[in-house]
């Protein structure tokens, strides 16, 4: 006769997800981030189908039709002497639907535009900044010695630097110049250079946590053990060190993302960033500085975007810290 099978406790994994999924707060910033990233994916066929229009083109001589009526895109000014003009403001239409920028281009349009280059940089920017703090923080945290000195004083140096005075005199740098890889050749208007400027800034803020993690998994017994049955270093970093860091890398992402998405704003702002004639968000806002008074949707569009953003990925990042807390625990019990 043979007794019954004992129920499978869910891995810690499966715990951490379906701990995750009953966090409300943290399912519906995921459902925001992935309609926000759904509507840029969708740039395209919203400006030629629904907009029908190019919002890389200057409009300024256009018009557009209201109710058979035509109307100009750009119109005088609402001051008294009504001197010089402002672009159209929301129509709620179709067309031009949170209405024209300084050069009479579509601003709806623009802004999903925009946030496909702000999106793809905020996020491969973090991945980046990852993999190089990764690799920072674990050689530092496990070699020690004068590996662990050089690398941390080098991480010293680069945090003293303020991060946007250090990402500016890197942009500056790079985007004044082009950067010759072997036969490649990266331009300044390439989404390469923000992307790669924006993971050197934050770097140390990710490898200095990471390091701590590393320093602390090199006297865990089961490292211990390795070490006395004589396992390679490289293969005990691979196999017991970096799944071990693991949840620390998913948690520090969507964080690091969304200081990315900030910094890449904010250089895109002062013109060191995603260069014409691409756009983002931070472009955006500058198109728009000049109309804060008169046109303020150019501003406040992709502000609103860049905070819906970010408040979204914070939210979703204390989630995965409750869940992935669990997932340690439930790991470290079994």
């Amino acid at each position: 006769m043979t007794s019954p099978s004992r129920p499978t406790s869910p891995g810690p994994w499966k715990q951490a997800i379906r701990i995750l999924a009953r966090n409300r707060s943290a399912m519906m910033a995921l459902a925001v981030l992935a309609l926000i990233t759904l509507g840029c994916l969708l740039a395209p066929l919203y400006a030629h189908v629904v907009a029908r229009t190019d919002p890389f083109t200057s409009n300024v001589a256009g018009s557009i039709s209201f109710d058979g009526q035509p109307v100009d895109i750009m119109q005088p000014n609402d001051n008294p002497l009504h001197l010089g003009l402002s672009p159209i403001g929301p129509t709620w239409r179709t067309t031009y639907l949170l209405g024209a920028d300084s050069q009479g281009r579509d601003l709806a349009a623009r802004l999903l535009y925009g946030g496909r280059s702000s999106l793809l940089i905020s996020a491969s920017a973090a991945l980046l900044c990852l993999l190089l703090a990764g690799t920072a923080g674990i050689a530092a945290g496990f070699c020690g010695g004068v590996v662990d000195m050089v690398i941390s004083r080098v991480l010293d140096i680069m945090w003293a630097v303020p991060v946007y005075l250090f990402a500016i005199s890197l942009s500056i740098v790079m985007v004044s110049q082009h950067i010759r890889l072997g036969p490649f050749e990266i331009g300044a208007d390439n989404l390469l250079v923000p992307i790669v400027i924006i993971a050197l800034v934050y770097v140390p803020y990710a490898a200095r946590p990471i390091r701590g993690r590393v320093l602390a998994l090199r006297q865990a017994e089961f490292v211990m053990a390795a070490r006395c049955l004589g396992v390679p270093g490289w293969r005990i970093m691979l196999r017991d060190i970096l799944p071990n860091l693991t949840t620390t890398l998913v948690m520090m992402g969507p964080l690091l993302m969304a200081l990315a998405l900030l910094a890449e704003s904010a250089l895109s702002f002062l013109s060191l960033g995603v260069q014409a004639p691409a756009a983002s968000w931070g472009t955006i806002i500058q198109d728009g500085e000049g109309l804060i008074y008169t046109r303020p949707m150019v501003c406040v569009a992709p502000g609103v975007a860049i905070a819906g953003v970010v408040l979204a990925l914070n939210i979703l990042g204390d989630g995965l810290r409750d869940a992935l807390d669990v997932r340690d625990a439930a790991r470290r019990s079994a």
